[in-house]
């Protein structure tokens, strides 16, 4: 049996205050449950070419809304911010 490790990256996250790091070259990403920075470092690698410098793993609390008049939640879950060189930078389409 191969040892496949699936990708800990779910995908970029997109947000005002996101896109205010991405000046200081500080991206934010969501990422899997089990994830840790060791494989989200090597992901970063693989997807976008570039080495980061530091990797903060944060979780997201869940949070209870109202939507069409009745109770909801929004689930949480996990988000990395990772920290680039200053000449490096990840574009995203």
């Amino acid at each position: 049996m191969t040892n496949m490790i699936k990708n800990p990256i779910k995908n970029p996250r997109i947000t005002e205050k996101a896109s205010f790091a991405q000046e200081q070259n500080v991206y934010t990403f969501d990422i899997t449950a089990g994830a840790n920075k060791t494989e989200i470092k090597k992901a970063v690698f693989t997807l976008y070419k570039v080495k980061p410098l530091k990797i903060n793993v944060l979780s997201v609390p869940k949070k209870n809304i109202m939507s069409r008049g009745k109770p909801g939640s929004k689930s949480g879950g996990r988000k990395a911010l990772v920290y680039l060189k200053k000449g490096d930078k990840i574009e995203f389409i």
